[in-house]
């Protein structure tokens, strides 16, 4: 059985045993390709919590009443990218074994893969479904074949075709967007088709990967390959919401909120409201099904 962390994401200060939901850290950036800075931001996102309400207007939830569990934040090997997915997956598989849903905060977008790993391993037939503004798509990024751009072809490689659904991508190679039409579905730029996807994965299981550059970098500046004309916060929130009201979903994350280049702390506050929006509808969900 896991123990309380110290210091708990706002509201979520359950124990391990009557949880739904176990969040934790994974600071780890060790493959960034631009600007590194994403390891500080499950920490940073849990101190600067304190300056949210645990109430949400928008769902009139408050996470005071929520079964969370803050797992605290991994102590990851900067030195070795195999070993750190390793820890990754190990914890994540202690998580799903104990029948409860993880939700990981990253850390770059690699950390992805040690927790489908996990996930995988116990839920048969899974789905992923990806926001980002990335398609992370390649076979290997300078020869390496663990890194954050190639993050969901590493993911494809264990839950095979047709079985990702990306959306708000707005930037990769001409090779990635190419060998993503015969492996993946991927729409650009926004969300529509949204509803009908998770309409189609009705009863199967999925695993929910956000990567916070979705958002357009006027929202959302601090991140490490910040890309401009992506999606609005309410856009991002309504959208999350509707994955975690429809779909059965047995693992998820959040990712790549670089606090060294958020200096007025407006990505850090737009990344706690949406994990407190996410966890709220996802909670929600579990316990009203």
């Amino acid at each position: 059985m896991l123990k309380k962390n110290i210091e708990t994401f706002l509201g979520c200060d359950r124990e391990y045993d009557e949880a739904k939901i176990v969040l934790f850290g994974a600071p780890f950036d060790s493959t960034t390709s631009y600007r590194p800075g994403t390891r500080f931001a499950s920490r940073t996102m849990r101190a600067e919590s304190y300056g949210l309400e645990t109430f949400s207007p928008y769902l009139d939830l408050d996470l005071e009443d929520a079964y969370v569990f803050d797992g605290g934040d991994l102590e990851l090997p900067f030195g070795s990218v195999e070993n750190a997915l390793k820890d990754i997956e190990d914890f994540t598989r202690q998580i799903v074994n104990d029948g409860k849903i993880p939700l990981m905060i990253g850390g770059e977008h690699l950390v992805t893969l040690g927790s489908v790993r996990a996930v995988a391993e116990k839920y048969d037939d899974l789905h992923v479904i990806h926001f980002d503004a990335h398609a992370d798509l390649r076979d290997d990024y300078l020869g390496a074949k663990l890194s954050h751009a190639t993050v969901l072809h590493r993911v494809w490689d264990i839950v095979g075709d047709n079985k990702i659904y990306q959306f708000g991508i707005r930037s990769g190679e001409r090779a990635e967007f190419a060998w993503g039409k015969e492996h993946v579905q991927t729409r650009r730029f926004d969300f529509v088709g949204l509803e009908d996807v998770v309409e189609k994965l009705k009863g199967k299981s999925v695993y929910f990967t956000v990567d916070l550059d979705v958002l357009d970098a006027a929202v959302f500046p601090g991140t490490g390959t910040p890309e401009a004309g992506g999606v609005s916060f309410d856009e991002l929130r309504r959208a999350m919401n509707l994955v975690a009201n429809k779909c059965n979903v047995v693992g998820c994350d959040m990712v790549e909120l670089s606090p060294p280049y958020d200096q007025s702390g407006i990505s850090t506050a737009t990344a706690l409201k949406l994990l407190r929006e996410y966890l709220l509808a996802l909670d929600y969900n579990i316990n009203n099904k």
